[in-house]
């Protein structure tokens, strides 16, 4: 009988050393919304806005780069603070990898994450189909569809920013878009939302094709082929190509900008073989 993914690291490297990226990454999600809601609770105005567009101590802008091009294609006249904080925000994820806003900010990534632990926990193994280049074309028709209308249609719909107001100001129907979501990876796709069809992340990919920070199979000559960071990870494959190219002489860090660095194959691997490092880290050794 196969351990439980995960188990043999914890035995390995202790319980914190297994899951810390996992509760960082919580921490991470949770912290932002919490400074989002410490204004209409509270009153302290660390963050006005949502993650569509926000202002940090009333001074820097945070725009999200996509609604900010969805209004740039619409024909609409453009703010100023808009445009910087796009600009301030694609420097971010330009530097840490784009799908960093993925699995450290992105308020549906708990729901799908949550979605895919129930599905792992009843033995839900079928999962269907579906081209994970899709996500593309759905980013292309965010993008399209305001040249055609003048209205920025996908945010009407978009879960992100749905579900981010939701939380600040207070949420309606759009809970059933949510619990589709989380239905949708539980019983029909494994990762189907985040890892198939999300616009958003498939515009953070593109963004994060550049970026120095990526996970490094740094020791993939111990790797004992217990298959548990391939079990966890969002978009596992990824990982083949630096876990097992060394007979290629493949570079031993992941250079896939679909990688979240969420860090989890970190975690879970109890020989250690995988680290954080950049991409200049490349250890393209061959088998001898």
């Amino acid at each position: 009988m196969n351990a439980p993914i995960g188990m043999a690291a914890i035995e390995k490297k202790g319980w914190w050393a297994s899951h810390r990226f996992l509760l960082l990454r919580r921490l991470a999600q949770a912290s932002l919304i919490g400074l989002f809601l410490l204004g209409p609770l509270a009153g302290v105005w660390v963050l006005k806005g949502n993650l569509s567009a926000s202002l940090l101590l009333d001074t820097i802008p945070f725009s999200d780069p996509l609604v900010w091009l969805q209004t740039l294609f619409a024909g609409h006249t453009l703010e100023w603070s808009l445009g910087l904080g796009a600009l301030v925000v694609t420097g971010m994820y330009l530097l840490v990898g784009g799908r960093v806003f993925c699995s450290w900010a992105c308020p549906v990534n708990p729901v799908t994450d949550s979605a895919n632990w129930l599905r792992t926990k009843l033995g839900l193994n079928r999962s269907g189909k579906l081209s994970r280049s899709l996500r593309f074309w759905m980013l292309g028709m965010t993008l399209i569809l305001p040249l055609l209308t003048g209205m920025l249609l996908w945010e009407l719909i978009n879960p992100v920013s749905l579900l981010m107001r939701g939380i600040v100001y207070g949420m309606g129907v759009g809970w059933l878009l949510i619990a589709a979501i989380f239905a949708f990876d539980l019983l029909m796709i494994r990762r189907g939302w985040c890892g198939h069809l999300c616009p958003l992340g498939a515009f953070y990919t593109l963004l994060g094709r550049v970026s120095p920070l990526r996970v490094n199979a740094s020791k993939r000559n111990e790797c004992n082929n217990c298959m548990d960071c391939f079990a966890v990870c969002p978009e596992p494959q990824v990982i083949k190509p630096a876990l097992k190219g060394q007979s290629t002489g493949a570079s031993t860090v992941i250079l896939a900008p679909e990688c979240t660095n969420c860090g989890r194959c970190i975690d879970v691997c109890g020989e250690s073989v995988f680290e954080f490092s950049t991409r200049f880290a490349n250890k393209a050794e061959t088998q001898s």
